[in-house]
């Protein structure tokens, strides 16, 4: 039997419900992790769960806002109290809204900035003296590839995804000395309900969108599978020398960038 990648460690998921979230925390509980899914899609959240259990591995659910300092504080306990640790926390939970700087409302561009990156500084907030206490751990944010090139009618998305990238370098300078790695994943267009979403926001049908996002290198939108394995390597004693790191996972779609 091949060993198992993350056995005896404990995975936080936000954004776990669906999309990257559902297939990372599908992934970590079959690497050996247990498990704690975070989203407000009840539902959802507890269908992943239950399907890590019905395959013979460990997972809870916890309904939670990941916006809220109660709710952060919140599922950090239940965790703690159902796994005994944390030692590793995937900062997932994202939202866009596609507009520019003179369309957005104040109010969305106050919603993507909370939950994409406010969420991270709550959620990080809660788990580094956990991890620190623990003697180490891996924090993973998802940035995205417009938090390192600019993209057409996004401006809080991108800004939000900048800052996303340059937190996550901050937290590694900051934590590294606690054997707490920060890293990011940048992923390009990925085949998950919000990208979906974005052709509603764009007016286009989901085939146009899907069709435009797949102009890039290898021909095709990323799966959310394989962005869980991005985040599996750099949750895993594989990546035990990167810190700090932002990992592009898009196909090749900013390799002509810059």
């Amino acid at each position: 039997m091949p060993v198992q990648q993350l056995d005896g460690k404990t995975a936080l998921i936000t954004g776990g419900a669906g999309g990257i979230g559902r297939a990372t925390a599908l992934l970590f509980a079959s690497e050996g992790a247990a498990v704690c899914i975070v989203d407000l899609n009840q539902e959802a959240g507890q269908g992943v769960a239950r399907e890590i259990s019905i395959a013979g591995g460990r997972a809870i659910f916890e309904r939670a806002d990941v916006t809220r300092v109660a709710d952060c504080k919140r599922a950090v306990e239940r965790t703690l109290h159902e796994f005994g640790g944390i030692q590793i926390l995937f900062n997932n939970a994202g939202i866009i809204r596609r507009a520019s700087a003179v369309e957005i409302s104040e109010q969305d561009w106050d919603a993507v900035m909370a939950v994409n990156v406010k969420s991270i500084f709550l959620m990080s907030r809660e788990v580094i003296p956990v991890m620190a206490k623990a003697k180490g751990g891996s924090i993973i944010n998802t940035a995205s590839g417009w938090g390192l090139a600019g993209g057409p009618r996004a401006v809080a998305y991108c800004a939000s995804k900048g800052a996303v990238v340059l937190m996550t370098k901050a937290m590694a300078i900051d934590h590294g000395r606690q054997k707490i790695r920060v890293n990011c994943i940048c992923p390009g267009d990925t085949d998950t309900a919000m990208l979906r979403s974005e052709a509603r926001q764009m007016g286009e049908t989901e085939d146009q969108f899907l069709s435009g996002s797949a102009m890039r290198p290898l021909g095709r939108v990323g799966t959310p599978e394989e962005i869980a394995q991005a985040a599996l390597y750099l949750a895993s004693d594989a990546a035990s020398f990167v810190t700090g790191a932002a990992l592009v996972v898009d196909g090749g779609g900013l390799a002509g960038s810059g």
